[in-house]
């Protein structure tokens, strides 16, 4: 922790003028070496302080390695550099990755369509008034290069309905069966596994519902999104909601099967309008019915730096799209999700809330040529199977075709010296008779090779099934923007306890000083700590009263 140590003293020394005070711990997981209690507020300022003096340079300090690796870069790796020394840009990468030192030369990195470079982190919690949680979710990755190259990742959200436990019920069947159902439809497309996987799991959950009593009605939305080699294709049930974040825009990639939006599509009513009506009626979903229709979006094309998020209604009731686009565009994936669910938190949660965030590397970027073959996207009706094997009718025409001719030939005479008028009509009349029973056994050899793939539906390498992105919003930083963010921040540090409330304060002057220079990452990056010290408050104040009703 020398090195550690180091970086927050060169930070307090270099901004002199704004010298950073040590905040209450703010402890949460992270990945790579540091300990779980590195990323405090002191040393988080720090590092950013660091950050934004090197970015005008042209040779940058060696402790804004720590910063631009979010907490990945081993502290042995700067051992051996002097405090202050100058590193070149373009060595950061080979300091960063494991076994290289400075000076090498770069590697190539992952190829693309590897799928090893998905970063991603999800966070959940109950809400400020529901005594359970009925969200579910999961990610699953793929555990080889061929099962990406068939499956892919699966990333879902699940938010159950129903009373009791019902809800909680239905939508942990979702997030476990559907990926089972998926791994096992192998010989199908992946958009056709998706659709097959959520119609089975769909019938599982109203069968459950219908057998026992206290889970009749009982159902679930459902939202999966399936990241492959050729883009990213999403199945869809409910008003959980799948985005897309490029740059600096923000694409909602699912239709909301709700009542205000189904108003809109009907064009009867203005969408201010539709906008009055609850938003809590749900016009479809999964379980309370035998058979439910299920959207399949895509393929998405995916590039380098996209973000994907996929979220229950707790969030996108409180949170504004351009606010998630924002955050989840300027922050990693575990950044993003503490802040966003923090977010909702101190806007009051009435509903559980369910956040999972993607980011996609070059492996991850998607690739179609012409050549791929097409993906089918629809089971072969049943009358197809049973098809009768021979095509009776075009070769009864062919029959009566060729015996009409014969008999119109058989009446004419060809050899007669000067065909009257009444033989040329039989001769030509026997001749078209003739070319229809070619024409009617041409159609039935057709018919017999080719009618069942004709009922089939496919999907080229360059198509896309659905109409999305439904909606799409601008999501750039702006000063309001994130004003909006830490004022809902400052009217939450009233509500915690008197010893934490220097920590969450600490960091939202730190965020809206950034925010004023302009370093909106930074500004988020500090707002995001803010964020999860009230969310840890929150749960330190749900286990107070959890132990004082159990006494």
């Amino acid at each position: 922790m020398d090195q550690v140590s180091a970086c927050v003293e060169g930070a307090r020394g270099l901004r002199g003028d704004r010298p950073y005070r040590a905040a209450a711990l703010v402890s949460r997981p992270m990945e790579g070496p540091f300990p779980r209690d590195f990323f405090r507020n002191d040393v988080s300022h720090g590092l950013r302080a660091i950050a934004r003096l090197s970015r005008s340079e042209p040779r940058r300090n060696a402790a804004v390695l720590v910063r631009e690796t979010q907490g990945r870069l081993p502290a042995d790796r700067l051992r051996g550099l002097p405090r202050g020394a100058a590193v070149r840009p373009e060595s950061i990468a080979n300091v960063a990755r494991p076994g290289r030192g400075l000076g090498c030369k770069p590697d190539k990195g992952p190829s693309v369509d590897s799928g090893t470079t998905l970063q991603h982190h999800d966070l959940s919690d109950v809400g400020c008034r529901r005594a359970n949680n009925q969200d579910s979710w999961c990610v699953h990755p793929p555990v080889s290069s061929q099962q990406y190259r068939q499956r892919g990742w699966l990333l879902m959200v699940a938010d159950g309905m129903g009373a009791h436990a019902a809800g909680e019920l239905a939508s942990g069947i979702a997030v476990r069966e559907v990926p089972t159902q998926y791994q096992r439809m192998a010989g199908r497309s992946p958009p056709l596994a998706l659709r097959e996987s959520f119609k089975r799991v769909n019938a599982e959950i109203y069968a459950r519902g219908e057998a026992e009593p206290q889970y009749h009605g009982m159902g679930t939305t459902c939202t999966a999104l399936a990241i492959l080699p050729r883009g990213a294709v999403v199945a869809h049930i409910g008003d959980s909601r799948c985005y897309r974040i490029r740059k600096d825009v923000i694409d909602q990639l699912t239709f909301d099967h709700s009542l205000v939006w189904e108003l809109e599509l009907s064009s009867q009513v203005s969408r201010e309008d539709a906008a009055a009506a609850p938003r809590n009626i749900i016009t479809r979903s999964m379980g309370p019915h035998a058979d439910v229709k299920v959207d399949v979006e895509g393929p998405h094309p995916i590039e380098e730096g996209d973000v994907f998020v996929l979220c229950s209604d707790g969030l996108t009731g409180q949170v504004s799209d351009e606010e998630i686009g924002l955050v989840a565009g300027q922050l990693s994936a575990r950044e993003a999700t503490e802040l966003l669910v923090g977010l909702t938190l101190c806007r009051g949660a009435p509903d559980n809330v369910t956040v999972v965030v993607a980011r996609a590397g070059r492996g991850e970027v998607s690739s179609v040529s012409p050549g791929d073959p097409p993906w089918q996207v629809s089971e072969a009706p049943a009358e197809t199977v049973v098809r009768e094997s021979v095509p009776w009718k075009p070769l009864a025409v062919a029959l009566m075709s060729f015996f009409l001719s014969l008999v119109l030939f058989g009446l004419s005479d060809p050899w007669a010296a000067e065909p009257e008028l009444r033989q040329r009509l039989l001769q030509i009349a026997g001749t078209a008779c003739g070319l229809a029973a070619v024409i009617a056994m041409l159609v039935a050899f057709l018919g017999r090779m080719g009618g069942a793939s004709l009922s089939v539906r496919v999907l080229k390498p360059d198509g896309r099934l659905g109409k999305g992105p439904y909606r799409t919003y601008n999501c750039t930083p702006t000063p309001a923007l994130v004003e909006g963010i830490a004022a809902s921040l400052e009217e939450a540090i009233d509500r915690v306890a008197p010893e934490q409330r220097p920590a969450l304060r600490t960091s939202l002057d730190c965020g809206r000083r950034d925010a004023a220079d302009g370093h909106y990452r930074e500004a988020l990056g500090a707002l995001a700590d803010g964020f999860a010290g009230y969310r840890a408050a929150l749960d330190e104040a749900r286990r107070s009263g959890s132990d004082d009703q159990t006494t």
